[in-house]
């Protein structure tokens, strides 16, 4: 599969510019792209290359439109561009419509004829599975689940009881949406589980990665809006909610009953403590604890910075102080205060 650069602008924006006849079968980097590959340049440290790569062609910003005499395309955001180029030269395999002779499936469960249930899989009761859907092998799809359209789950993917998930969903292996939450109370020095009745409602265009695990509701439902793209290995507790479009990488953990807002960015390891409000578009780096919700949008971070093991250990000492030298250092400035208005009197005096 290829396309000459003037058909890729036609499909999917921006404008050509120099020889738009040149044939693109694939994308690459600048550094090591050939002449029937697409580059692009989002990032101004590697313009340098542009004048070496061997790419056929290259996506650039207006900004950057006369920064080289190889065929282009100028885009308004090359790497959103750039993204549409890969999905256009590496489409999703085709579905093979039908259900594999080894799957188990329940007698009342409703499946598209266009849908694709692979060896192993298991449906159960009630579950309704929408066109064009793949269920990986391996899968395993709970009592009245209902899955939209155009869905694909990897193998081993696991949906419990009752959950709900809108179309285009893309959820990688292992990824387990309805688990019980961790819901337990203390009695006479034993734990009681809550039994968790809520459920995992996700909408439309979500992608979730491996091994990432979303806990259902203890009561209401844990909701994923539209959009919402998680990484690998995010644990989700009971009750959270993800408003639209929010990206979270790999190994956050969320506790229960947070609500997240819409177009927020939380970076890897992450940790979000339960019953917090975060609002939309904030920015957590990685490795951030946040331990009160956030009102406003921005962009946070708490991170220790490192050093070397020796120098660490100075500063760590001195933190285990911090509360005692900041008594020490208003008592002082207290005596100051006192000595300067001594001084002043004697002066008036």
């Amino acid at each position: 599969m290829s396309y000459t650069l003037a058909e890729i602008a036609a499909r999917l924006g921006g404008r050509v510019s120099g020889d738009g006849q040149v044939r693109i079968r694939q994308i690459s980097t600048l550094e090591r792209a050939q002449a029937d590959q697409i580059s692009f340049l989002t990032n101004r440290k590697y313009a340098a290359q542009l004048a070496t790569t061997k790419a056929g062609a290259v996506i650039l910003a207006e900004a950057d439109a006369d920064a080289t005499d190889l065929p282009r395309i100028i885009s308004a955001n090359p790497y959103a561009l750039f993204a549409r180029v890969s999905s256009l030269l590496n489409p999703l395999p085709a579905i093979q419509p039908g259900i594999h002779a080894s799957a188990v499936i329940s007698a009342t469960a409703s499946i598209d004829p266009s849908a694709s249930v692979a060896a192993m899989a298991v449906v159960g009761e009630g579950a309704v599975i929408g066109a064009h859907t793949v269920i990986g092998e391996g899968c395993c799809i709970g009592d009245n689940v209902v899955i939209g359209n155009h869905v694909r789950l990897y193998p081993r993917v696991v949906i419990y009881h009752d959950c709900v998930v809108g179309d285009n969903l893309i959820a990688h292996s292992g990824v387990v949406i309805g688990a019980d939450g961790f819901g337990i109370a203390m009695d006479e020095g034993r734990w009681i589980k809550i039994p968790q009745i809520g459920r995992v409602v996700i909408g439309n265009d979500v992608e979730i990665g491996a091994n990432t695990t979303i806990d259902r509701g203890a009561l209401d439902d844990t909701v994923i809006e539209d959009g919402v793209k998680l990484d690998n290995q995010i644990q989700i507790a009971h009750n959270v909610r993800i408003g639209a479009h929010t990206a979270i990488a790999g190994c956050v953990g969320i506790a229960g009953s947070t609500t997240i807002g819409k177009y927020c960015q939380i970076g890897g390891s992450a940790g979000i403590l339960g019953h917090l409000q975060i609002a939309d578009s904030v920015v957590i780096a990685s490795f951030t604890l946040i331990a009160k919700s956030i009102r406003e949008a921005g962009s946070y971070a708490a991170i220790y910075p490192f050093s070397k093991q020796e120098e660490w250990r100075k500063n760590a000492v001195h933190l285990r102080h911090l509360d005692e030298m900041a008594q020490r250092l208003k008592k002082m400035e207290q005596e100051i205060s006192s000595l300067k208005q001594d001084t002043l009197k004697g002066n008036t005096a």
